[in-house]
């Protein structure tokens, strides 16, 4: 029998020259929010139960809530929030049949990262003013 000379292939890319479209890397983070904001949500739930109880319950969880380490994870879960929610907004701007297109569907993934940071920034901002 005779042998077959296989065709060069080429190689898959390595991880280091490998570059990820913003589309995809926000696809991911939407993916990942939506999951955090279950553990998020968690949060919220038990400051609503501890208002719901006592004023003593109310005062723990408000301590634990003060504390910068829990200040920091509020800040993330607020961030996922808010970029869960404009990542739906994306989608449901794609369902229109808008925004398909490479160029377009890259600005409205940017859209989504930058909108997001800032609108995180600018709730904290108040909220802290606010306080």
């Amino acid at each position: 029998m005779a042998e077959t000379r296989q065709a060069e292939r080429p190689l898959s890319p390595h991880l280091q020259i490998y570059r990820w479209p913003v589309t995809m890397a926000v696809s991911i983070l939407h993916r990942i929010t939506g999951a955090a904001l279950y553990f998020g949500t968690l949060l919220l739930l038990w400051w609503l139960i501890a208002a719901a109880s006592s004023d003593r319950a109310f005062d723990i969880v408000q301590a634990v809530f003060a504390n910068w380490l829990v200040q920091l994870v509020l800040f993330g879960f607020s961030w996922a929030l808010i970029h869960h929610a404009l990542g739906g907004i994306r989608h449901l701007i794609w369902d229109t049949g808008y925004g398909l297109d490479l160029r377009t569907a890259e600005r409205l993934a940017w859209a989504n990262i930058v909108a997001s940071v800032v609108l995180t920034i600018l709730l904290w901002i108040v909220v802290l003013w606010v306080r």
